[in-house]
């Protein structure tokens, strides 16, 4: 029995995940923005905890939370995202897409790093698209500020999040072993936000995209047996070698240099 935490966590993915773990007796917490969703998660071995994960102040505060009332974390399960067809800033000046998918993981990841160091064999399981190529992050312009497009933010923030596990596994010191995991197009997350006809382009895909108990398989596996690397990454079923092009080092760095221009006050440890 151990503590698993699942961002976004409410529905899709997330919450199969979160009902998983509780089956296999562990004490899980979900963190969502939905209230209704999570309180019906909610049970014996199932807490809600309600954060807007595109919030620097509220992820911040939810971490707090955690290292409060969880002294050991065995699990980090991140999935919170949404496609945002039209560019959004939120109330501290961030591009939306950015901040839910790529932000709140920042520092969902550095931030219980001293609760998962208590744990036996810790694991972080960040669940976005690595092994896609295409995208990049905008260094000038990571706010999307000029040519906005959803698929456009949401590559931009998959790219950071390959970058992440990169940047965790090389500056975090942390004793968590830090799995990218690309589960492929799979039958799962909230579409309302979406044009209808976005949304029925989607549905007909649907017919071929993965099931979502085969999508989540893989992480329970990761969670059971942590891999012995600092960092592992797998496009569906293909481990990838850690020199991908999307996993340069270099811009990893990059990237928590830029992260912390973003968000001032976050320094990951050396």
């Amino acid at each position: 029995m151990g503590v698993v935490v699942v961002s976004g966590g409410t529905n899709g993915m997330g919450r199969a995940l979160a009902l998983g773990r509780a089956e296999r007796g562990d004490r899980v917490l979900v963190l969502g923005r939905n209230r209704e969703r999570g309180e019906a998660l909610a049970g014996d071995s199932v807490a809600f905890l309600p954060v807007d994960l595109s919030s620097v102040a509220q992820t911040r505060q939810a971490v707090e939370h955690i290292l409060a009332e969880y002294p050991v974390v065995d699990a980090l399960a991140l999935f919170a995202n949404a496609v945002a067809p039209r560019r959004i800033v939120t109330a501290e000046g961030l591009e939306r897409t950015f901040a839910l998918y790529y932000l709140s993981r920042h520092l969902l990841s550095f931030g219980l790093r001293p609760a998962l160091d208590r744990a036996t064999a810790p694991v972080i399981v960040n669940v976005a698209g690595v092994g896609v190529t295409k995208g990049a992050v905008r260094w000038a312009d990571p706010q999307l500020a000029s040519g906005y497009s959803a698929v456009g933010a949401q590559l931009q923030a998959g790219r950071a999040n390959d970058l992440l596990g990169v940047g965790f596994a090389r500056r975090s010191g942390s004793r968590a072993r830090y799995v990218l995991y690309h589960p492929g197009f799979t039958r799962s997350g909230d579409r309302s936000a979406l044009p209808a006809v976005v949304r029925g382009l989607l549905a007909v895909a649907s017919v071929a995209a993965r099931p979502v108990a085969d999508a989540v398989a893989p992480i329970h596996r990761f969670l059971d047996a942590p891999p012995a690397a600092p960092l592992t990454a797998v496009d569906r079923k293909k481990q990838l070698p850690l020199s991908f092009p999307t996993l340069d080092p270099r811009d990893a760095e990059r990237l928590l240099d830029l992260t912390e221009k973003l968000i001032p006050g976050d320094k990951p440890e050396q």
